[in-house]
């Protein structure tokens, strides 16, 4: 299912895109409006975090992570649960090495704590229950179906973790459409950024939207109706 719109509790309509949609979003943020994919993962990451900690009571933490924006993001909210002596470890996808931009960045940031890295889907497995997973694998510009060794980590974190928590989009969920490309996380909660997917009309769970800093210009530029749906807060729930 998809929608082009979504509500806030308070009524306010948010306007949802594809992810091609989403894909000039990020580029006219970023080329023409200046601001930095750092600054927006560092607001993803901590908004992330936030969420995390709502959902949990005492359970351990396992963060499972692929390259790119939505890896980093959870790279960085990573790091700011630690901050908070929240019991979190990193599962990535591939070895730290493959790593590569901002992904990168976080990463090495990430090495110089306490916080414990693994490469291998197995960890996930063996953290013990009860965990907290989050869902931070694949972003919103998958394409066609999810295939290992990505496929491998979803299945561990399906079957391990309760309960899971999506960034963005669940990992194997199709932004657009809301298709499953093969396998899927079923998330408890997903935490989109800057304007929801027209795709997750189809999430598991709550959904909701956290603000990344993209300042409205942007949206203007694009021709996206778009009213600040965020008050004083820096996220906000939507209604599916």
């Amino acid at each position: 299912m998809t929608r082009n719109t979504f509500r806030t509790p308070a009524g306010r309509e948010v306007t949802a895109v594809t992810a091609a949609g989403m894909r000039e979003v990020d580029r006219v943020a970023v080329e023409e409006v200046g601001l930095r994919l750092l600054q927006m993962m560092e607001n993803a990451g901590r908004a992330l975090a936030w969420h995390v900690r709502a959902v949990r009571d005492d359970e351990s933490v396992v963060v499972v992570a692929g390259n790119g924006g939505n890896g980093g993001g959870g790279l960085t909210c990573a790091r700011h649960l630690a901050n908070r002596d929240v019991p979190v470890r990193v599962v990535l996808d591939r070895p730290p090495a493959d790593l590569s931009g901002a992904a990168a960045h976080q990463c090495r940031i990430l090495e110089a704590t306490d916080v414990t890295v693994a490469t291998d889907p197995d960890p996930i497995d063996q953290f013990g229950e009860p965990t907290v997973g989050v869902d931070t694998l694949v972003g919103y510009g998958i394409s066609g179906e999810v295939r290992p060794p990505a496929a491998n980590y979803i299945r561990a974190l399906n079957r391990t973790a309760d309960p899971v928590v999506s960034l963005d989009v669940p990992s194997g969920m199709d932004a657009t459409t809301g298709d499953t490309n093969g396998v899927r996380v079923h998330p408890d909660r997903t935490v989109t950024l800057a304007l929801p997917k027209t795709g997750l009309d189809a999430v598991d769970g709550g959904l909701h939207l956290a603000d990344i800093g993209i300042p409205a210009t942007v949206y203007d530029r694009l021709d996206i109706d778009y009213g600040p749906p965020f008050d004083n807060a820096d996220w906000v729930e939507l209604v599916k």
